[in-house]
């Protein structure tokens, strides 16, 4: 089984200035066994030509590089309609939509997901407010507590 590892900050840097230079936002990129995956996004939605323009640009990129890996298999595309939320400033830039919050109870280990439309993003107190159908209240998330967030597509 392969293992996530992390994109140096020197390469992320680097890939997210390829990704600006076709007009793009470097969403995340990670390392996992043999496959460099970057997930690009943009306003408007991202096209095979951009996936395309990065991919060939990051490529070449790694052939001069000292990337460590004899092989590799490099995967670029879009965050697709149920994006991963990764950045705390995702939770901010989709205020209004549905997402599934996984959160990890620090105290008990305990794992719970909820289904809610996000509220609010507080930077400065690092929480994210859901509104959940079945309770009365809006829930408030510690961002340390969340283990994964997607949003929920709504078609």
């Amino acid at each position: 089984m392969y293992h996530e590892e992390a994109v140096t900050e020197e390469l992320g840097r680097i890939f997210a200035e390829i990704a600006d230079s076709v007009g793009c936002e470097l969403v995340h990129a990670e390392l996992k066994g043999p496959i460099l995956r970057l997930t690009i996004d943009r306003a408007g939605g991202i096209t095979h030509r951009e996936c395309e323009l990065v991919s060939r640009q990051v490529s070449a990129l790694l052939d001069v590089e000292d990337f460590g890996r004899s092989n590799y298999v490099l995967e670029v595309s879009s965050p697709g309609l149920d994006r991963r939320l990764y950045k705390p400033s995702d939770y901010g830039r989709f205020l209004g939509q549905k997402a599934r919050v996984t959160t990890t109870d620090p105290a008990s280990g305990h794992k719970a997901t909820v289904v809610g439309t996000l509220r609010g993003y507080d930077p400065d107190a690092a929480t994210v407010e859901l509104e959940i159908e079945t309770e009365p209240e809006k829930r408030v998330v510690p961002l340390a507590t969340i283990q994964e967030a997607r949003l929920v597509p709504e078609l």
